[in-house]
């Protein structure tokens, strides 16, 4: 089992009833999915872009990413229905409580002046989503073997009913909000 999927069965789910004001331990809001995903708009031009950027995304996250198509085509972009344009992964279970665990204790703080995560990144129905604008910082990338600096896009999907509930969760996994004030 994941240390943090234990340390959330053995001590924050008590805390988060407590500290919600729950009566039922179901309530209590969890971790549903993590989804992680990376556009790559200049694979239109060089498909060897998108067969790295799905290396480096399948290396970060554990699990092997796929290609995301285009649905229609653009013509002022020059796009193609079912371009590759992206890579994306979802998370759930073991693996999501693992990656939560590395994103949060190594690779956010390895981000160049980092003063905490935004909480108005909340959807109003418990769902956080951030964006990494180097990919590099986590540890499982090789530097000298990256072409290009990309950027990524983390959404945390919880059970929470509003964002008071989400904040308070993601907070108790040790996510550094620089706000306190939450709507």
């Amino acid at each position: 089992m994941s240390r943090l999927l234990q340390q959330y069965n053995n001590e924050i789910k008590e805390n988060l009833k407590a500290t919600l004001g729950l009566k039922n331990i179901f309530e209590v809001p969890k971790l549903k999915k993590i989804v992680l995903n990376m556009g790559v708009g200049e694979a239109k031009d060089d498909s060897k872009l998108i067969e790295s950027a799905l290396e480096d995304l399948t290396l970060i996250s554990g699990q092997k990413a796929v290609k995301t198509k285009s649905k229609k085509a653009i013509s002022g972009f020059k796009i193609r229905a079912g371009m590759p344009l992206g890579v994306k992964v979802t998370l759930r279970n073991k693996i999501m409580y693992e990656f939560l665990d590395r994103l949060v204790n190594i690779a956010i703080p390895r981000i160049r002046d980092f003063r905490g995560l935004n909480s108005n990144s909340f959807d109003g129905n418990g769902n956080f989503s951030m964006g990494i604008k180097e990919h590099v910082i986590f540890p499982e990338i090789n530097f000298d073997k990256v072409d290009k600096m990309r950027g990524l896009d983390i959404t945390i999907s919880t059970s929470a009913k509003n964002n008071k509930e989400a904040i308070e969760l993601l907070k108790s996994f040790n996510m550094p909000f620089k706000d306190k004030n939450i709507n």
